[in-house]
């Protein structure tokens, strides 16, 4: 587990190992890698446009290089200063950078850039695949923690004072969001953008439900940099221990299934590789699928005919989540359990309707005489 990959100080020099410590922020390395920048951009901004200089356009972009220079000069140590003296523990020694959020970041660009790529296979400009990211990034987040906090309020909002409520609820620098709240969310600005943009949604759901399993295989090493989503106690030789001051320490003594005197939890089930390794592989799947696909929409019927059975038993192996009330009825499935019988349900009745559907591929965008909600 490693909740903090890196910390960049923001106000001290830089120990890079064998070539000693240099000056970061400042007048230093960051300056000096900007200014080559710089000068590289505005050559080849000149050479491609003939060497000619356009006043407002060139100042502008001049005013904003300074710009930039000075923030990395005076406003970023003045921040370093700052964050030393009154941050938290996190913040004191410079900027971290968390495995959980650096996992996601890299898992959403590579998703981006796949399914970009994927798109000009079929003719369709990757600019759409771009535009679609920002209508789903802050839908997916905002119904990821949403679901989080209807699943574990009791734990985000524990010896909080209510007027700390609201940036308890916002605060995601330890994890706290749920896969399924994430496509949940996603799915509402995915079909929003469909609707706006005059697109089929299961034709594009093909571009796309690849890129979106290697999104989770990288989010869910992000659960095990951060030490969520812990599975049950084992005795198998692959089970890891958690320190003391992670995550997953901390949910079990809230659930006293470990002692406040232990320096770690006892082994532990890895699902978050597992989860990780399920994720890559029905991305894999689906995108040697896509290229055999007869009809719109079969490469997402995969990938919910597959997604909710390897969840379903994963939950098996997993300790972090109880089980819940169904129709007055204490049960031992889990919200994602039973969020999983419901997604393979729907998916028959999706695979059935597909199946009677002719065998046709049609167009990503609609024609202008077709009506926008036509969903094929």
């Amino acid at each position: 587990m490693r909740q903090v990959l890196i910390q960049i100080p923001l106000n001290r020099p830089w120990n890079l190992g064998p070539f000693g410590e240099v000056s970061g922020f400042g007048f230093g390395l960051v300056l000096a890698i900007w200014a080559l920048f710089g000068a590289w951009t505005v050559f080849a901004k000149y050479r491609q446009s003939g060497w000619r200089f356009k006043p407002t356009e060139d100042l502008w972009h001049v005013a904003s290089w300074i710009g930039i220079a000075l923030t990395i000069v005076y406003a970023i140590p003045a921040l370093g200063d700052y964050l030393q003296a009154n941050g938290s523990t996190n913040f004191r020694d410079g900027l971290p950078i968390f495995g959980y959020g650096a996992m996601m970041f890299l898992g959403f660009s590579a998703a981006i850039l796949l399914a970009a790529r994927r798109a000009k296979s079929v003719g369709l400009s990757s600019d759409v695949i771009w535009d679609m990211a920002i209508w789903l990034i802050l839908p997916g987040i905002v119904g990821a923690r949403l679901f989080y906090l209807v699943q574990h309020g009791d734990r985000v909002f524990r010896d909080v004072p209510v007027s700390e409520w609201l940036v308890s609820a916002f605060n995601l620098s330890q994890g706290g969001i749920v896969l399924y709240g994430a496509l949940l969310g996603g799915a509402a600005g995915y079909f929003t953008f469909c609707y706006v943009h005059r697109l089929r949604p299961l034709a594009l759901a093909d571009i796309i439900v690849p890129s979106v399993f290697v999104g989770i295989g990288f989010g869910r090493i992000g659960c095990l940099l951060n030490g969520c989503c812990y599975g049950a106690v084992t005795s198998m030789p692959w089970g890891i221990r958690f320190p003391a001051d992670g995550a997953a320490f901390s949910d079990m003594l809230g659930k006293k299934l470990v002692e406040a005197t232990a320096t770690c939890t006892p082994p532990l089930q890895p699902t978050q590789i597992f989860s990780s390794i399920d994720g890559f592989m029905i991305a894999c799947l689906t995108t040697w699928y896509f290229r055999y696909r007869r009809r719109n929409g079969e490469v997402l019927a995969v990938a919910l005919i597959i997604y909710p059975i390897t969840r379903f038993c994963m939950e098996l192996l997993r300790a972090d989540e109880l089980g819940q009330v169904v129709f007055g009825i204490q049960t031992n499935l889990t919200i994602s359990q039973l969020i999983s019988i419901a997604l393979f349900t729907f998916n028959i009745g999706f695979m059935i309707y597909l199946s009677k559907r002719p065998p046709v591929r049609e167009a990503i965008e609609l024609p202008l005489a077709s009506a926008p909600a036509a969903a094929r």
